[in-house]
C-alpha cells in the first residue's frame, strides 16, 4: 500500500497511539451504554441514572469520531480492534458503577 500523499511529519507511533486512544473510548462509550440499559430496565427504573450514563456512552463515541476524523485527515489509518465486553451486567446499587466510570474516565483521559 502506497503512503498517503498527505501523511507528512505523523510518526507510525503518533499514529498507533490514536488507533489505541479510538478503541479505549469506545471501550467507555460500550461500558456506560451497559450502566445506562441497566438503569433504565424495569425492575430498576432509575432514569436520572440511565440518562447521566447514555450522554457519557455519547460523549465517549463522539471523542472516539473526532479522533477517527482526524487520523484520516492527517494521512494515517484507523485501525478498528475488538471491543472487550464490560465486566459487569449487574451494576447494583446506583454506587456501584461510580467507581467504574471514574475508572474509564481517568483511563480515557491519560496519556498512553
Amino acid at each position: 500500500m502506497a503512503m498517503s500523499k498527505v501523511k507528512q511529519n505523523f510518526h507510525s507511533d503518533s499514529e498507533a497511539l490514536i488507533n489505541k486512544q479510538i478503541n479505549m473510548e469506545l471501550y467507555a462509550s460500550y461500558v456506560y451504554l451497559s450502566m445506562s440499559s441497566y438503569f433504565a430496565r424495569d425492575d430498576i427504573a432509575l432514569l436520572g441514572f440511565s440518562k447521566r450514563f447514555r450522554d457519557a456512552s455519547n460523549e465517549e463515541k463522539e471523542h472516539a469520531e473526532l479522533l477517527i476524523d482526524y487520523q484520516n485527515m492527517r494521512g494515517g489509518r484507523v485501525v478498528f480492534r475488538e471491543i472487550a465486553k464490560p465486566t459487569c451486567d449487574e451494576w447494583g446499587q446506583p454506587w456501584r458503577p461510580l467507581k467504574p466510570a471514574l475508572s474509564l474516565r481517568r483511563l480515557s483521559m491519560s496519556p498512553s
